[in-house]
Protein backbone atom coordinates (compact mmCIF):
# COMPACT_ATOMS: atom_id res chain seq x y z
CA UNK A 1 0.00 0.00 0.00
CA UNK A 2 1.35 3.28 -1.42
CA UNK A 3 1.80 5.90 1.59
CA UNK A 4 -0.30 8.52 1.44
CA UNK A 5 1.29 11.99 0.58
CA UNK A 6 1.94 14.42 2.57
CA UNK A 7 3.20 18.52 2.40
CA UNK A 8 4.63 20.99 5.09
CA UNK A 9 3.00 24.47 5.81
CA UNK A 10 4.02 27.49 7.87
CA UNK A 11 1.63 28.39 9.95
CA UNK A 12 3.10 31.66 10.77
CA UNK A 13 3.59 32.71 6.67
CA UNK A 14 1.98 30.40 4.66
CA UNK A 15 5.45 29.42 3.01
CA UNK A 16 5.24 25.35 1.64
CA UNK A 17 8.07 22.78 1.99
CA UNK A 18 8.54 19.71 0.94
CA UNK A 19 9.98 18.15 4.55
CA UNK A 20 9.17 19.03 7.97
CA UNK A 21 12.09 21.77 9.21
CA UNK A 22 12.20 23.17 12.60
CA UNK A 23 12.69 27.05 11.74
CA UNK A 24 11.10 27.83 8.36
CA UNK A 25 13.42 28.92 5.76
CA UNK A 26 11.16 32.05 4.41
CA UNK A 27 9.80 34.07 7.66
CA UNK A 28 12.67 32.42 10.10
CA UNK A 29 9.53 31.53 12.56
CA UNK A 30 10.91 28.63 14.84
CA UNK A 31 8.54 25.30 15.69
CA UNK A 32 5.89 26.56 13.00
CA UNK A 33 5.92 23.81 10.65
CA UNK A 34 3.21 21.47 10.19
CA UNK A 35 2.08 18.64 7.74
CA UNK A 36 -1.07 18.44 6.03
CA UNK A 37 -2.16 15.78 3.58
CA UNK A 38 -1.17 16.70 0.17
CA UNK A 39 -4.02 18.13 -2.47
CA UNK A 40 -6.01 16.53 -4.34
CA UNK A 41 -5.76 18.86 -7.97
CA UNK A 42 -9.09 17.50 -9.28
CA UNK A 43 -10.90 17.45 -5.50
CA UNK A 44 -9.90 20.91 -5.72
CA UNK A 45 -10.89 22.46 -9.07
CA UNK A 46 -14.12 20.61 -8.56
CA UNK A 47 -14.43 22.28 -4.99
CA UNK A 48 -13.47 25.50 -6.54
CA UNK A 49 -16.08 25.55 -9.51
CA UNK A 50 -19.26 24.78 -6.87
CA UNK A 51 -18.41 28.20 -5.40
CA UNK A 52 -17.09 30.20 -8.61
CA UNK A 53 -19.94 31.90 -10.85
CA UNK A 54 -19.11 30.29 -14.08
CA UNK A 55 -16.30 29.50 -16.35
CA UNK A 56 -14.80 32.84 -18.21
CA UNK A 57 -13.25 33.43 -20.85
CA UNK A 58 -10.28 35.70 -22.36
CA UNK A 59 -11.60 39.05 -23.81
CA UNK A 60 -9.44 41.68 -25.87
CA UNK A 61 -8.30 44.45 -24.00
CA UNK A 62 -10.09 46.97 -26.43
CA UNK A 63 -12.86 45.43 -25.52
CA UNK A 64 -12.73 46.05 -21.87
CA UNK A 65 -14.52 48.98 -20.43
CA UNK A 66 -12.34 51.35 -18.27
CA UNK A 67 -14.51 53.38 -16.01
CA UNK A 68 -13.64 54.62 -12.70
CA UNK A 69 -14.40 53.01 -9.48
CA UNK A 70 -17.48 53.48 -8.17
CA UNK A 71 -17.13 54.57 -4.22
CA UNK A 72 -19.02 55.05 -1.43
CA UNK A 73 -18.63 56.43 2.09
CA UNK A 74 -18.64 53.78 5.10
CA UNK A 75 -20.04 56.26 7.23
CA UNK A 76 -16.48 56.93 9.09
CA UNK A 77 -14.55 59.60 7.80
CA UNK A 78 -10.97 57.95 9.34
CA UNK A 79 -11.88 54.75 7.57
CA UNK A 80 -12.30 56.32 4.32
CA UNK A 81 -9.77 58.09 4.49
CA UNK A 82 -7.72 55.22 5.21
CA UNK A 83 -9.55 53.58 2.01
CA UNK A 84 -8.35 56.61 -0.29
CA UNK A 85 -11.60 58.25 0.08
CA UNK A 86 -14.43 55.37 0.40
CA UNK A 87 -14.59 51.58 -0.17
CA UNK A 88 -14.51 50.85 -3.52
CA UNK A 89 -17.52 48.62 -5.09
CA UNK A 90 -16.55 45.08 -5.39
CA UNK A 91 -13.47 45.33 -3.86
CA UNK A 92 -11.97 42.56 -1.28
CA UNK A 93 -10.90 44.49 1.63
CA UNK A 94 -9.08 42.76 5.12
CA UNK A 95 -8.98 44.45 8.56
CA UNK A 96 -6.69 42.22 10.78
CA UNK A 97 -5.39 42.86 14.03
CA UNK A 98 -5.09 41.31 17.54
CA UNK A 99 -8.18 39.75 19.53
CA UNK A 100 -10.34 42.46 21.15
CA UNK A 101 -8.83 45.37 19.25
CA UNK A 102 -12.09 46.66 18.15
CA UNK A 103 -11.90 45.33 14.53
CA UNK A 104 -15.78 43.55 15.05
CA UNK A 105 -16.94 46.83 16.39
CA UNK A 106 -15.82 49.00 13.67
CA UNK A 107 -17.55 46.63 11.26
CA UNK A 108 -20.52 46.72 12.94
CA UNK A 109 -20.56 50.21 13.46
CA UNK A 110 -20.02 51.00 9.40
CA UNK A 111 -23.33 49.17 9.23
CA UNK A 112 -25.08 52.20 10.76
CA UNK A 113 -24.22 54.08 7.62
CA UNK A 114 -24.37 51.51 4.78
CA UNK A 115 -27.94 49.89 5.43
CA UNK A 116 -28.93 53.55 4.33
CA UNK A 117 -28.40 53.15 1.17
CA UNK A 118 -27.94 49.47 0.51
CA UNK A 119 -28.27 45.62 1.99
CA UNK A 120 -25.38 44.27 4.09
CA UNK A 121 -25.22 40.83 4.80
CA UNK A 122 -23.24 40.37 8.22
CA UNK A 123 -21.56 36.96 8.84
CA UNK A 124 -20.43 36.07 12.16
CA UNK A 125 -18.64 32.54 12.67
CA UNK A 126 -17.56 33.74 16.57
CA UNK A 127 -21.29 34.92 17.36
CA UNK A 128 -24.72 34.08 17.40
CA UNK A 129 -27.64 36.32 15.81
CA UNK A 130 -28.97 37.44 19.21
CA UNK A 131 -25.10 38.31 20.44
CA UNK A 132 -24.75 40.41 17.29
CA UNK A 133 -27.95 41.87 17.35
CA UNK A 134 -27.59 42.41 21.75
CA UNK A 135 -24.06 44.54 20.22
CA UNK A 136 -25.54 46.38 17.73
CA UNK A 137 -28.57 47.39 19.89
CA UNK A 138 -25.81 48.67 22.42
CA UNK A 139 -23.90 50.55 19.48
CA UNK A 140 -27.22 51.95 18.21
CA UNK A 141 -26.74 50.13 14.76
CA UNK A 142 -29.97 50.57 12.66
CA UNK A 143 -31.69 47.31 11.69
CA UNK A 144 -33.25 48.19 7.83
CA UNK A 145 -31.31 46.65 5.88
CA UNK A 146 -29.03 44.17 7.85
CA UNK A 147 -29.19 40.75 7.63
CA UNK A 148 -27.39 38.67 10.14
CA UNK A 149 -25.97 35.16 9.81
CA UNK A 150 -24.44 32.79 12.02
CA UNK A 151 -22.57 30.07 10.26
CA UNK A 152 -18.81 28.90 9.66
CA UNK A 153 -19.51 26.67 6.38
CA UNK A 154 -18.19 28.05 3.25
CA UNK A 155 -20.68 26.60 0.89
CA UNK A 156 -23.89 27.79 3.05
CA UNK A 157 -21.86 31.08 2.92
CA UNK A 158 -21.48 31.26 -0.67
CA UNK A 159 -25.05 30.45 -0.89
CA UNK A 160 -26.66 33.04 1.45
CA UNK A 161 -24.71 35.29 -0.79
CA UNK A 162 -25.99 34.54 -4.10
CA UNK A 163 -29.92 33.99 -2.76
CA UNK A 164 -29.64 37.51 -0.61
CA UNK A 165 -27.61 39.74 -3.39
CA UNK A 166 -26.28 42.08 -0.44
CA UNK A 167 -24.05 44.72 -1.68
CA UNK A 168 -21.86 44.34 1.20
CA UNK A 169 -20.69 41.15 2.84
CA UNK A 170 -18.50 41.48 6.01
CA UNK A 171 -17.00 37.76 7.49
CA UNK A 172 -16.05 37.86 10.82
CA UNK A 173 -13.87 36.50 11.19
CA UNK A 174 -11.88 34.18 8.17
CA UNK A 175 -10.31 32.14 10.57
CA UNK A 176 -13.56 30.43 11.67
CA UNK A 177 -14.90 29.86 8.27
CA UNK A 178 -14.19 26.44 6.37
CA UNK A 179 -14.72 24.67 3.13
CA UNK A 180 -15.87 21.20 3.96
CA UNK A 181 -14.14 19.77 0.78
CA UNK A 182 -10.79 20.19 2.33
CA UNK A 183 -9.22 18.02 4.39
CA UNK A 184 -6.97 20.59 6.81
CA UNK A 185 -8.54 21.61 9.88
CA UNK A 186 -10.45 25.22 10.52
CA UNK A 187 -7.99 28.11 10.89
CA UNK A 188 -4.83 26.64 8.91
CA UNK A 189 -3.31 28.44 6.63
CA UNK A 190 -4.51 26.15 3.82
CA UNK A 191 -8.30 26.65 4.38
CA UNK A 192 -8.06 30.38 5.03
CA UNK A 193 -6.25 30.98 1.60
CA UNK A 194 -8.68 28.63 -0.36
CA UNK A 195 -12.30 30.81 1.61
CA UNK A 196 -10.60 34.05 1.05
CA UNK A 197 -9.98 33.07 -2.72
CA UNK A 198 -13.94 31.78 -3.11
CA UNK A 199 -14.97 35.83 -1.11
CA UNK A 200 -12.46 37.04 -3.48
CA UNK A 201 -14.44 35.18 -6.34
CA UNK A 202 -17.85 36.57 -5.15
CA UNK A 203 -16.57 40.33 -4.85
CA UNK A 204 -15.14 40.27 -8.42
CA UNK A 205 -18.00 38.03 -9.85
CA UNK A 206 -21.07 39.72 -8.26
CA UNK A 207 -19.59 43.27 -7.53
CA UNK A 208 -20.43 42.48 -3.89
CA UNK A 209 -17.92 44.40 -1.78
CA UNK A 210 -16.44 42.09 1.18
CA UNK A 211 -15.04 43.14 4.18
CA UNK A 212 -12.97 40.29 5.95
CA UNK A 213 -11.97 40.16 9.48
CA UNK A 214 -8.28 38.51 10.21
CA UNK A 215 -7.01 37.54 14.07
CA UNK A 216 -4.02 37.69 14.65
CA UNK A 217 -2.77 34.95 16.82
CA UNK A 218 0.69 35.63 19.11
CA UNK A 219 1.13 31.81 18.99
CA UNK A 220 1.06 31.51 15.17
CA UNK A 221 -1.73 28.45 15.52
CA UNK A 222 -3.89 30.37 13.34
CA UNK A 223 -3.29 31.78 9.98
CA UNK A 224 -2.80 35.38 10.26
CA UNK A 225 -3.58 37.72 7.54
CA UNK A 226 0.42 38.20 6.17
CA UNK A 227 -0.49 35.26 3.78
CA UNK A 228 -3.57 37.06 2.46
CA UNK A 229 -1.90 40.16 1.45
CA UNK A 230 -1.12 39.51 -1.98
CA UNK A 231 -4.30 38.10 -2.69
CA UNK A 232 -6.68 41.07 -1.37
CA UNK A 233 -7.52 44.72 -2.65
CA UNK A 234 -6.95 46.27 0.77
CA UNK A 235 -5.12 45.29 3.65
CA UNK A 236 -5.95 47.08 6.88
CA UNK A 237 -3.92 46.92 10.22
CA UNK A 238 -6.01 47.87 13.50
CA UNK A 239 -3.34 48.80 16.16
CA UNK A 240 -3.80 49.68 19.69
CA UNK A 241 -2.30 49.00 23.05
CA UNK A 242 -4.17 47.19 25.53
CA UNK A 243 -4.14 49.81 28.19
CA UNK A 244 -4.82 52.58 25.61
CA UNK A 245 -8.11 54.03 24.45
CA UNK A 246 -6.59 55.00 21.44
CA UNK A 247 -7.00 52.83 18.64
CA UNK A 248 -5.25 52.93 14.96
CA UNK A 249 -6.17 52.47 11.82
CA UNK A 250 -3.29 51.77 8.86
CA UNK A 251 -3.07 51.02 5.44
CA UNK A 252 -0.73 48.73 4.37
CA UNK A 253 -1.92 48.14 1.33
CA UNK A 254 -4.62 49.99 -1.36
CA UNK A 255 -4.60 49.32 -4.63
CA UNK A 256 -7.35 52.17 -4.77
CA UNK A 257 -5.75 54.45 -2.86
CA UNK A 258 -2.12 55.97 -0.90
CA UNK A 259 -0.92 53.32 1.37
CA UNK A 260 0.13 53.95 5.03
CA UNK A 261 -2.42 56.55 5.33
CA UNK A 262 -3.89 55.84 9.44
CA UNK A 263 -7.55 57.09 11.13
CA UNK A 264 -7.65 56.95 14.70
CA UNK A 265 -10.31 56.15 16.68
CA UNK A 266 -11.01 56.03 20.23
CA UNK A 267 -12.82 53.39 22.16
CA UNK A 268 -14.83 54.10 24.28
CA UNK A 269 -18.70 52.82 26.04
CA UNK A 270 -20.38 53.05 22.97
CA UNK A 271 -17.98 51.72 20.57
CA UNK A 272 -15.29 53.56 18.37
CA UNK A 273 -15.37 57.56 18.30
CA UNK A 274 -14.07 59.17 15.60
CA UNK A 275 -10.65 61.21 16.01
CA UNK A 276 -10.59 64.11 13.77
CA UNK A 277 -7.13 65.95 14.86
CA UNK A 278 -4.92 63.13 15.61
CA UNK A 279 -2.56 65.38 17.00
CA UNK A 280 -4.04 67.28 19.67
CA UNK A 281 -4.86 63.62 20.99
CA UNK A 282 -1.17 62.83 21.33
CA UNK A 283 -0.43 66.09 22.83
CA UNK A 284 -3.27 65.99 25.54
CA UNK A 285 -1.59 65.67 29.14
CA UNK A 286 1.57 67.07 27.80
CA UNK A 287 3.92 68.28 30.92
CA UNK A 288 5.48 71.47 31.37
CA UNK A 289 9.12 71.99 32.36
CA UNK A 290 9.82 68.06 32.43
CA UNK A 291 13.45 66.99 31.14
CA UNK A 292 13.37 63.92 28.42
CA UNK A 293 10.36 65.27 26.43
CA UNK A 294 9.93 66.67 22.79
CA UNK A 295 7.56 67.04 19.81
CA UNK A 296 7.75 65.83 16.16
CA UNK A 297 5.75 65.89 13.30
CA UNK A 298 5.75 62.82 11.16
CA UNK A 299 3.61 61.96 8.19
CA UNK A 300 1.18 59.24 8.12
CA UNK A 301 0.22 58.78 4.52
CA UNK A 302 -0.25 62.66 3.52
CA UNK A 303 -1.11 63.32 7.24
CA UNK A 304 1.13 65.37 9.18
CA UNK A 305 1.00 64.03 12.76
CA UNK A 306 2.45 65.78 15.59
CA UNK A 307 3.74 63.37 18.26
CA UNK A 308 5.63 63.04 21.42
CA UNK A 309 8.76 61.28 22.36
CA UNK A 310 9.78 60.64 25.99
CA UNK A 311 13.08 59.48 26.78
CA UNK A 312 14.53 58.61 30.20
CA UNK A 313 18.12 58.32 31.21
CA UNK A 314 19.42 57.18 34.89
CA UNK A 315 22.49 55.68 36.03
CA UNK A 316 22.27 52.26 35.70
CA UNK A 317 22.73 49.94 38.79
CA UNK A 318 24.04 46.72 37.64
CA UNK A 319 26.89 45.89 35.60
CA UNK A 320 24.65 45.90 32.11
CA UNK A 321 22.70 48.50 31.32
CA UNK A 322 18.91 48.12 30.47
CA UNK A 323 17.75 49.62 27.16
CA UNK A 324 13.87 50.08 26.07
CA UNK A 325 11.72 51.04 23.09
CA UNK A 326 8.14 51.62 22.75
CA UNK A 327 7.04 53.25 19.95
CA UNK A 328 10.36 53.99 18.57
CA UNK A 329 11.91 51.01 16.27
CA UNK A 330 14.23 49.74 18.42
CA UNK A 331 17.56 49.23 15.89
CA UNK A 332 17.17 53.25 15.09
CA UNK A 333 16.56 53.64 18.55
CA UNK A 334 19.68 52.17 19.49
CA UNK A 335 21.78 53.88 17.08
CA UNK A 336 20.57 57.45 17.90
CA UNK A 337 21.87 56.56 21.58
CA UNK A 338 25.25 56.01 19.91
CA UNK A 339 25.70 58.70 17.74
CA UNK A 340 24.78 61.10 20.62
CA UNK A 341 27.24 59.24 23.33
CA UNK A 342 30.26 59.67 19.88
CA UNK A 343 29.78 62.64 18.26
CA UNK A 344 27.60 64.78 20.60
CA UNK A 345 30.59 64.34 23.58
CA UNK A 346 27.40 62.89 26.60
CA UNK A 347 28.87 59.93 28.41
CA UNK A 348 25.97 57.50 27.84
CA UNK A 349 26.79 53.83 27.96
CA UNK A 350 26.46 53.80 32.02
CA UNK A 351 22.78 54.77 31.75
CA UNK A 352 19.81 52.76 31.42
CA UNK A 353 17.75 54.06 28.55
CA UNK A 354 14.08 53.88 28.09
CA UNK A 355 12.01 55.61 25.17
CA UNK A 356 8.30 55.81 24.94
CA UNK A 357 5.71 57.47 22.03
CA UNK A 358 2.86 58.68 23.61
CA UNK A 359 -0.43 57.79 22.18
CA UNK A 360 0.26 54.34 20.67
CA UNK A 361 1.80 55.46 17.45
CA UNK A 362 4.78 53.58 16.21
CA UNK A 363 7.21 55.73 14.42
CA UNK A 364 9.68 54.72 11.76
CA UNK A 365 10.09 57.46 10.05
CA UNK A 366 13.51 59.33 10.07
CA UNK A 367 12.18 62.84 10.91
CA UNK A 368 11.79 61.53 13.99
CA UNK A 369 15.36 60.91 14.81
CA UNK A 370 15.91 64.48 15.94
CA UNK A 371 13.72 64.73 18.77
CA UNK A 372 15.14 61.57 20.30
CA UNK A 373 18.25 63.09 20.30
CA UNK A 374 16.56 66.32 22.06
CA UNK A 375 15.08 64.20 24.19
CA UNK A 376 17.66 62.23 25.32
CA UNK A 377 20.26 65.18 25.88
CA UNK A 378 17.64 67.02 27.70
CA UNK A 379 16.89 63.83 29.97
CA UNK A 380 20.85 63.21 30.44
CA UNK A 381 21.29 67.31 31.02
CA UNK A 382 18.64 67.38 33.59
CA UNK A 383 16.85 70.68 31.40
CA UNK A 384 13.74 70.88 30.30
CA UNK A 385 13.02 71.49 26.22
CA UNK A 386 11.09 74.57 25.77
CA UNK A 387 7.16 73.74 26.01
CA UNK A 388 7.06 75.49 22.48
CA UNK A 389 9.55 73.37 20.62
CA UNK A 390 9.40 71.47 18.06
CA UNK A 391 12.20 69.23 16.52
CA UNK A 392 12.29 67.89 12.80
CA UNK A 393 14.82 66.17 11.02
CA UNK A 394 16.73 63.34 10.53
CA UNK A 395 20.07 62.16 12.18
CA UNK A 396 23.08 60.42 10.19
CA UNK A 397 25.83 58.58 11.79
CA UNK A 398 28.23 61.25 11.78
CA UNK A 399 25.56 63.37 13.66
CA UNK A 400 25.17 65.69 10.72
CA UNK A 401 21.44 66.75 10.32
CA UNK A 402 19.12 66.19 7.23
CA UNK A 403 16.30 67.58 5.62
CA UNK A 404 13.24 65.49 5.23
CA UNK A 405 10.04 65.75 2.57
CA UNK A 406 7.34 67.88 3.30
CA UNK A 407 9.19 69.93 5.77
CA UNK A 408 6.22 72.86 4.97
CA UNK A 409 3.27 70.80 5.51
CA UNK A 410 5.33 69.56 9.00
CA UNK A 411 5.62 73.26 9.77
CA UNK A 412 1.92 74.29 8.98
CA UNK A 413 0.93 71.47 11.26
CA UNK A 414 3.49 72.55 14.09
CA UNK A 415 2.34 76.28 14.31
CA UNK A 416 -1.32 75.10 13.86
CA UNK A 417 -0.80 73.28 17.25
CA UNK A 418 0.30 76.60 18.88
CA UNK A 419 4.36 75.90 18.91
CA UNK A 420 6.30 79.18 18.29
CA UNK A 421 9.93 77.20 17.60
CA UNK A 422 10.87 74.41 15.09
CA UNK A 423 14.52 72.84 15.19
CA UNK A 424 15.45 71.66 11.67
CA UNK A 425 18.11 71.12 9.42
CA UNK A 426 20.27 73.80 8.69
CA UNK A 427 20.34 72.33 5.12
CA UNK A 428 17.16 71.82 3.19
CA UNK A 429 16.18 70.47 -0.10
CA UNK A 430 13.36 72.79 -0.96
CA UNK A 431 12.68 75.94 0.26
CA UNK A 432 11.01 76.22 3.48
CA UNK A 433 8.45 78.42 3.95
CA UNK A 434 8.11 79.29 7.77
CA UNK A 435 4.31 80.21 8.72
CA UNK A 436 3.55 83.26 10.69
CA UNK A 437 4.41 83.12 14.34
CA UNK A 438 6.43 80.45 14.00
CA UNK A 439 10.53 81.01 14.22
CA UNK A 440 12.94 78.03 12.51
CA UNK A 441 16.10 77.06 14.87
CA UNK A 442 18.51 75.62 12.28
CA UNK A 443 21.54 73.70 13.37
CA UNK A 444 23.90 71.75 11.45
CA UNK A 445 24.87 68.80 13.66
CA UNK A 446 23.75 67.74 16.97
CA UNK A 447 26.00 69.48 19.14
CA UNK A 448 24.07 73.02 17.73
CA UNK A 449 21.01 70.93 18.74
CA UNK A 450 21.19 70.43 21.59
CA UNK A 451 22.51 73.46 22.27
CA UNK A 452 19.12 75.42 22.63
CA UNK A 453 18.90 73.55 26.02
CA UNK A 454 21.97 75.09 27.44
Amino acid sequence: MAKAKSSFYCTECGNETIKWQGRCPACGAWNTIVEQPAKDVKKKAAASASVGLGIRHPRPMAEVEAVDELRFNTGMNELDRVLGGGAVKGSLVLVGGAPGIGKSTLMLQICDNLCRFCDVLYVSGEESERQIKLRAQRLGIREEGLYLYSETNLGDIVAAVQEKTPDILIVDSIQTIYNGDSSSSPGSVAQVKECTMALMHLAKGMGVTVFVVGHINKEGSLAGPKVLEHMVDCVLHFEGEEHNSYRILRAAKNRFGATNEIGVFEMGDQGLVEVPSPSEAMLSGRPENMPGSCVTCVMEGVRPVLAEVQALLSPSAYGNSRRTSNGFEYNRAMMMLAVLEKRGGLALSGCDFYVNVIGGLTLDEPAADLALIVALASSFRDKPVPFDLAAIGEVGLTGELRSVNAVNQRLSEVRRLGFTKCLVPARSSGKLVAPAGLDLIRAGNIREAIAVLV
